[in-house]
């Protein structure tokens, strides 16, 4: 009885595979290019923003940097 079902898992993967719409390899790579650029922006704004925290905070306690 597993067996059976354990089969018919496979059939009814192939199947629902079979119906899934694969992105292009140009869809793929401008959604890794957009991410990697976004990712980059994301990294070099919250180096900014820590860093003119960082100032600021040391600025208002009296702390050189």
């Amino acid at each position: 009885m597993a067996k059976i079902n354990l089969i018919e898992f496979a059939r009814e993967t192939r199947r629902e595979i079979a119906k899934v719409t694969w992105p292009t390899r140009k869809e793929t790579v401008m959604t890794t290019v957009m991410i990697v650029i976004m990712a980059l922006l994301a990294g070099v704004f919250f180096l900014a923003v820590d860093s003119a925290m960082g100032f600021t905070i040391s600025k208002i306690l009296g702390m050189t940097s």
